[in-house]
């Protein structure tokens, strides 16, 4: 299925990523993500009743493991990777499942063989990647037949404080690339060689959530 691809809403920045930013905030980023433990809890809740302890799973942008903890224990292997150092340093410091790794590694461009995977998750990262249809091409290329992606986003939403609270994150140097809502979402995974299994939406209002399952579409043009 192909379709026609949203452009970014904002310019790239000097890297064409926010590689800079992940580097600077890396050593405060857990605590931060404290606050939205509820949250991350609700898509472990709904991904484990999928997991089981013959699979291997890659994780992109695992940030400092706040999903990679949380699941690791429930399959035979988790490879969490993130493209920033700093992040996968101050993730191994709290390493405790001999089924988990940490690596560097850049989304788009991945070095494992293919249909390496039974299942792909990236949570919280493709509304922030300058080009994320090629970190989904990769997503597609490491899938076994019939595995599945798990891509929970955060999208755009309507609460009054949502904008003040992007425009701070851009003024920090965080870039927003994409402000899909939950349909524009969905779309967008179709159009590059998925098909949405499961959807629905997350969180709160001033930090809506789609959460997203998939499987390649092997009819569509992009998985030909």
């Amino acid at each position: 299925m192909m379709g026609k691809r949203e452009e970014p809403i904002l310019k790239e920045n000097k890297n064409g990523d926010n590689q800079q930013f992940w580097q600077r905030f890396a050593g405060v980023y857990g605590k931060a993500m404290q606050s939205s433990a509820r949250l991350y809890d609700a898509i472990a809740a709904k991904m484990r009743r999928n997991l089981n302890r013959n699979m291997n799973v890659l994780e992109l942008a695992c940030g400092s493991g706040q999903l990679s903890f949380r699941l690791a224990g429930w399959v035979r292997l988790w490879e969490a990777t993130d493209f920033s150092p700093t992040m996968i340093a101050e993730a191994k410091k709290q390493k405790d499942s001999a089924r988990l790794y940490f690596s560097v590694q850049d989304a788009t461009s991945l070095p494992y063989a293919d249909n390496s995977f039974d299942a792909v998750l990236v949570a919280n990262a493709l509304h922030v990647m300058p080009h994320p249809e090629k970190a989904l091409a990769e997503s597609r290329r490491v899938l076994k037949p019939g595995g599945v992606l798990y891509a929970p986003t955060f999208i755009h939403g309507n609460a009054p404080g949502f904008r003040l609270r992007v425009r701070l994150m851009s003024l920090a140097g965080f870039h927003t690339y994409y402000k899909w809502d939950e349909a524009a979402f969905v779309a967008f995974l179709q159009a590059n060689g998925f098909q949405v299994t499961e959807h629905c939406v997350l969180g709160s209002s001033l930090a809506p959530l789609c959460y997203a399952a998939a499987v390649v579409d092997y009819k569509g043009d992009k998985a030909v």
